[in-house]
């Protein structure tokens, strides 16, 4: 492996991108290139009719690139940014979980591993469970008294990559979503992704301005037996192969039923 190009969706800001990155050197060469700051919610966004700005450093050995775009836009510019292309890409590790149809919809996290794919590159994305109160949890997580938590999150993301890499999962991109605790012995599950949506997302608030306001459905989440959302809230590591989109058969009956009407005679 010549090198792994490791971006996220939180920027450079993240508590787990740098961790990440010293544990992944375990596996190969490791240079960050990221966006330059948080991106959550972006899924594949790219940018189109603005040049990107890139800022190119070094922070404990390691080569992080900030790109002024999207997670997605992060992976097209670090494919041509070095001299040669990377062989893997790797997104994370999320603040927050990133499973079921929410996450493959909505992440950049996972948004940027679908356009490693797009590149013809194998993506793997990992994401963190978030507890309780998101900004509560949100600033406890992002705090020096996290460090050696977002440490232990990084090796095992990293010796559970190792692991995956070699068992040639099928799929066109792998999801992972891993507890806050979790630790080497956590227990490894394949699940789907759970058919679980976000419905309807922005609220109309007083000042006929619109905003986002997404609430979880826990309990459709565990009702998703043996999917990834059951499988994570019950503590386990869950790995989720995604393949693309394919076009289902077209039936003779489908092309009868879209038949132009005959014209009327006079």
């Amino acid at each position: 492996m010549s090198w792994i190009l490791l971006t996220n969706d939180d920027g450079p800001a993240s508590p787990a991108l740098l961790p990440f990155a010293l544990a992944l050197g375990e596996i190969g060469e490791v240079r960050v290139v990221a966006p330059d700051r948080e991106r959550s919610w972006s899924s594949k966004a790219l940018t189109r009719y603005r040049p990107l700005q890139v800022t190119e450093s070094e922070v404990e050995g390691v080569t992080m690139a900030t790109v002024s775009g999207f997670p997605a836009d992060a992976v097209q510019v670090g494919a041509v940014f070095f001299e040669e292309p990377p062989d893997l890409v790797v997104s994370g590790i999320n603040l927050g979980y990133n499973f079921s149809a929410i996450g493959a919809l909505a992440s950049g996290t996972i948004g940027a591993v679908f356009e490693a794919r797009a590149l013809g590159l194998p993506g793997v994305a990992f994401s963190a469970e978030g507890r309780g109160n998101w900004h509560q949890w949100h600033e406890r997580a992002s705090s020096p008294d996290s460090a050696p938590v977002w440490d232990m999150l990084a090796g095992v993301c990293a010796r559970l990559l190792a692991d995956i890499l070699a068992a040639d999962l099928p799929g066109d991109v792998i999801n992972v979503n891993v507890p806050w605790d979790a630790g080497p012995d956590t227990p490894r599950r394949l699940a789907p992704l759970a058919p679980v949506t976000y419905g309807q997302l922005h609220e109309r608030n007083p000042d006929g301005t619109f905003s986002h306001r997404y609430r979880a459905d826990r309990q459709a989440m565990l009702d998703a037996t043996g999917c990834d959302t059951a499988v994570s809230l019950r503590g386990e590591i869950a790995v989720t192969p995604i393949l693309l989109p394919a076009s289902p058969p077209i039936k003779k009956s489908h092309q009868t039923a879209l038949k132009s009407p005959s014209k009327p005679t006079a």
